[in-house]
């Protein structure tokens, strides 16, 4: 192994400041080991996906100063009721996507700094949900929402949350070319100092992480998203 050591410092700094590319899905950062003879490598899986998953909330409501105006809010918000449902369900919807909430009655007073009461606000509001697998008729779908408002409905169009639930599905795949990327890295290293790559010590998992394309953060504000992956494994280097 005396040539592995020999050269071990060179390739280190320039592992280390380049990293080694593979396929353009891979960035290596290597480690080596000389009492062990080791090579730790980073694997990198990443994939594009789309979410299969919408959750959409959308509420409405009415409000007005006088009591006795109860019966005509709850007619107007009716009203705004069935207008949703009929853009939702003419659009492509079903029924069994729609969930139809309660109507929530909320009053509030107003009172001077005297503490005299000097209005009374009473307001009736409800929340339609939908729940679809079929994506990408919602943003559409909002757009033509939206349009109500000019109609005198008022509803509010709330942002929906778009989610990847099938990160079961491509894990193994994943895994297996994070792993392959790994490989490839400490081969690259094992060939420049005249040693191969004799079989896997230990491998450690990272986490998945899923993202909204273009962001750091979010993961359920767009339809398209990235999938990532990073797989640390230490290799044995021999002669």
């Amino acid at each position: 192994m005396k040539s592995l050591n020999h050269y071990s410092l060179i390739i280190m700094g320039v592992l280390l400041s380049f990293g080694i590319a593979a396929g353009g899905y891979f960035v290596g950062q290597l480690l080596y080991n000389a009492k062990e003879n080791t090579a730790e490598a980073k694997g990198l899986a990443e994939r594009r996906v789309e979410a299969d998953r919408a959750n959409w909330n959308i509420t409405y409501g009415r409000k007005g100063n006088q009591f006795s105006e109860l019966k005509n809010l709850y007619e107007a918000v009716e009203y705004d009721k069935n207008k949703i449902i009929k853009v939702l369900t003419d659009n492509g919807f079903t029924k069994d996507e729609i969930k139809v909430g309660v109507i929530d009655y909320e009053q509030k007073e107003y009172r001077n700094e005297d503490q005299v009461l000097i209005d009374t606000q009473h307001m009736l509001s409800g929340k339609i949900t939908v729940e679809t697998n079929n994506v990408k008729l919602v943003p559409d779908v909002r757009t033509k929402l939206n349009k109500l408002l000019a109609e005198g409905v008022s509803v509010m169009n709330h942002d929906p949350s778009y989610l990847f639930t099938k990160l079961n599905e491509i894990k193994p795949a994943m895994l297996k070319e994070a792993t392959v990327n790994a490989r490839i890295a400490a081969s690259e290293f094992a060939k420049v100092a005249n040693a191969k790559v004799m079989g896997i010590k230990r491998a450690r998992q990272g986490n998945f992480y899923i993202r909204d394309v273009g962001e750091d953060y979010s993961d359920d504000k767009k339809i398209e998203k990235d999938v990532r992956v990073v797989t640390t494994i230490s290799f044995v280097i021999g002669n």
